[in-house]
């Protein structure tokens, strides 16, 4: 028991807990500058649309008496929090944390031509141990990132601490394709396609050797969803996008 609680998954491979974090790292430290042209290439654009969805779902406000501060987490390039900026007409303020330096610098780089550039801030952090009072956001987002965390309990209770009471959370992750015919085509192209596209555009195929693992060993919907009511968070659901490729999880704090 001892020892199952003392390791995890990277990919297909039983690692010790402890190294998780550094092999993630690792991964998208390698990847970090054609991140966003990748996951074009690998999704055909719509992760675009799965993310338009999320920020839909949002609905981030206008106007108000102060502005609706949001945490992107895992959100380095910085592609949902400009999305979520350009939704609330620059009156959102938008903290993008990440654990990758690497890729905090892209998005840092990348909002200096965004229309809202002032509404940003880029904080590396790990999602595990945030460095956030309670209570400091009325939303909490990430898109494609809770799967790499190594401890996803810890991560989803420290999303519950700072949020205000009556914020969101929402969480868009890969899922389990459940359409016969797709479920098929989806696994060929995941494992003959994926790494090596890879390859060609950034030079390497394990990291999304690795990606494609990763998405294997999530959660199911229903699992995740049981996870984030465990971390405390009230009326969960999960959407499925695209014959369930990905879902979208959405819950609040009460």
């Amino acid at each position: 028991m001892q020892e199952a609680e003392n390791t995890t998954h990277f990919g297909a491979r039983t690692v010790p807990l402890k190294d998780k974090q550094g092999l993630v790292n690792d991964v998208f430290f390698k990847v970090a500058s054609r991140y966003d042209l990748m996951n074009d290439l690998m999704s055909g654009g719509v992760h675009r649309l799965w993310k338009g969805q999320m920020v839909a779902r949002l609905a981030p406000p206008r106007h108000g008496a102060r502005p609706f501060r949001v945490l992107d987490m895992a959100g380095g390039t910085g592609d949902v929090a400009m999305r979520i900026l350009d939704a609330s007409h620059g009156y959102a303020e938008v903290t993008v944390s990440d654990i990758n330096g690497e890729m905090l610098a892209v998005g840092a780089e990348r909002a200096k031509h965004w229309r809202y550039p002032s509404r940003v801030r880029f904080v590396e952090a790990n999602a595990e141990e945030l460095p956030f009072a309670d209570s400091s956001f009325e939303a909490y987002t990430i898109a494609f990132g809770i799967r790499n965390v190594p401890r996803i309990d810890r991560a989803l209770r420290e999303a519950h601490r700072v949020l205000v009471r009556g914020g969101r959370l929402l969480v868009l992750e890969f899922s389990r394709v459940d359409v016969p015919g797709l479920a098929k085509v989806y696994e060929l192209f995941s494992d003959h396609v994926i790494p090596p596209l890879g390859r060609m555009v950034t030079g390497d195929a394990d990291p999304y050797q690795y990606l494609v693992e990763s998405i294997r060993n999530f959660p199911e919907p229903a699992a995740f969803s049981a996870m984030i009511a465990e971390a405390g968070f009230k009326r969960v659901t999960h959407t499925p996008l695209s014959g369930n490729i990905a879902a979208l999880h959405g819950a609040w704090k009460f």
